[in-house]
């Protein structure tokens, strides 16, 4: 093993294994250091094995109703074991893929786990105990982050589980309750509930996927609630007894304190960060709140050490650590790289109906100081959703008013995730309302209710 490199980075998943794809594109000398699997939890444990349950779900979900779409089916069965095998085989495929990945660009992986050390230096610690150490110009931090765990729900994998174990149950629980309504708590709230577990989510918050727009929360709760799935917000678990059989969840609610029976309890309420034992201290590399402290190229206050993805500031989303991966090793090959737009990043939530956003929401538009023009095109109108038997949602857009910038876009429906990308790259060439109105889409199709909606916030929709 080589032990002086041009970059050494400490962690796979897609803020480190792409920033050493672009640092090897850009020449450079590059080591990865793993503790676990090629991918990081997006690719094992993450964004692509829920995909994979969830599009066993949505496969379900099309079966049991294949009678809508005049077909007839009979006994169709869900077998959890076998969507949890597909999906674990999803995974192992991806993980598989970025091996090859790391060989075809010349990186050197090795596996531990890795500690800065003073002198630009990474001590590696294998799986037998065994150290050893090596060395780099420039080291970047993309250790990522784990689920967070609340005080008074204590995760012990058995009755109280997180996100890893919710994908690997042995069998399917008649019921659960999911703590936490942001996008891991509503994805696997849909897939029990569409394979026949009695689902009930807990949101400390007014609203579910707090993040969202008003409108787009409002819209899922009422989806989900058709569904049968139970919602309680403003509301948080405030113990859980696990001696029984069955888990007693304590519900402290606007009414009063409820206790909810159930077989497992899902904690879904957030990401940490993983900072500690990786040497920062030792270093003197500054954190504040969980989170290392960078510039907007991603260096930390110690020369020739960077950090990247879940453990800095910024959305912790596979899609920001990787553009935020290449930024940071572009800027250290000497290139001239834009600072990231927060702003315009894409949020992705694929539950049914999905969830897909940009930008500003109404609300934090007009906290801005912007005067908006909004506009909405329900699916309920759209030819291709009737067609596709997926009417639920809409879309809807924001405007400033006086100068036509794109502020913001927000859809709830199918498909949603793959249309998101129009907005992101119409915000990035600072396309106004009048020019989405232009562009001539594609009928019939989803996406045309982009330009429908578009129309409807300068009063020239056409088919409202």
């Amino acid at each position: 093993m080589s032990a002086k490199f041009d970059l050494i980075v400490i962690g796979s998943g897609p803020g480190g294994y792409v920033a050493a794809i672009r640092a090897s594109q850009l020449g450079m000398k590059v080591a990865i250091v793993e503790k676990a699997e090629l991918g990081g939890v997006c690719l094992n444990w993450g964004c692509i094995p829920t995909k994979a349950l969830l599009k066993s779900a949505q496969v379900f979900e099309y079966i049991s109703h294949a009678a809508d779409y005049g077909i007839s089916v009979k006994d169709a069965k869900a077998d959890f074991t076998g969507m949890v095998k597909r999906s674990r085989g999803v995974a192992d495929g991806m993980s598989k893929g970025v091996q090859f990945l790391m060989k075809k660009n010349k990186i050197e992986v090795i596996a531990g786990m890795g500690k800065l050390k003073p002198g630009k230096k990474v001590e590696v610690t294998d799986a037998a105990g065994k150290k050893s150490e090596v060395s780099a110009d420039h080291i970047i931090v993309a250790t990522g982050g784990r689920a967070r765990e609340l005080p008074n729900l204590k995760i012990d994998g058995q009755k109280v589980i997180g996100y890893r174990q919710a994908m690997v149950l042995e069998k399917q629980p008649e019921s659960m309750v999911v703590v936490g309504s942001g996008a891991i708590g509503v994805e696997f709230a849909y897939f029990y509930h569409s394979i026949g577990t009695k689902v009930t989510i807990v949101e400390f918050l007014p609203n579910i996927v707090p993040v969202e727009d008003e409108e787009v929360s409002k819209q899922l709760e009422r989806t989900y609630k058709k569904m049968g799935i139970e919602i309680m917000t403003s509301s948080e678990v405030t113990g859980v007894d696990t001696k029984g059989k069955k888990v007693k969840a304590t519900v402290k609610t606007p009414k009063g304190e409820q206790v909810l029976e159930c077989d497992v309890v899902l904690s879904a309420v957030g990401v940490t960060a993983n900072i500690e034992g990786i040497g920062l201290e030792e270093v003197g590399v500054k954190t504040e709140k969980g989170k290392i402290l960078v510039d907007d190229f991603y260096k930390t206050n110690v020369p020739g050490i960077y950090a990247i993805g879940d453990v800095v500031k910024g959305q912790a989303l596979a899609h920001v650590a990787s553009a935020e991966g290449i930024i940071c090793v572009e800027k250290i090959a000497g290139h001239h790289p834009e600072p990231l737009d927060y702003n315009n990043i894409p949020g992705c939530t694929y539950c049914s109906p999905e969830i897909a956003s940009v930008g500003y929401t109404e609300k934090a538009a007009k906290e801005a100081g912007y005067e908006v023009k909004v506009g909405k095109f329900p699916f309920s109108a759209s030819g291709k959703a009737s067609a596709a038997g997926a009417k639920d949602g809409f879309v809807k857009v924001i405007f400033d008013a006086k100068y036509g910038e794109f502020l913001g876009a927000h859809m709830i429906g199918a498909n949603v995730t793959e249309m998101i990308a129009e907005v992101v790259v119409a915000r990035k060439l600072e396309t106004t309302g009048h020019e989405i109105i232009k562009s001539v889409h594609p009928h019939p199709t989803m996406s045309e209710a982009v330009m429908e909606a578009a129309a409807a916030a300068y009063g020239e929709v056409i088919h409202l």
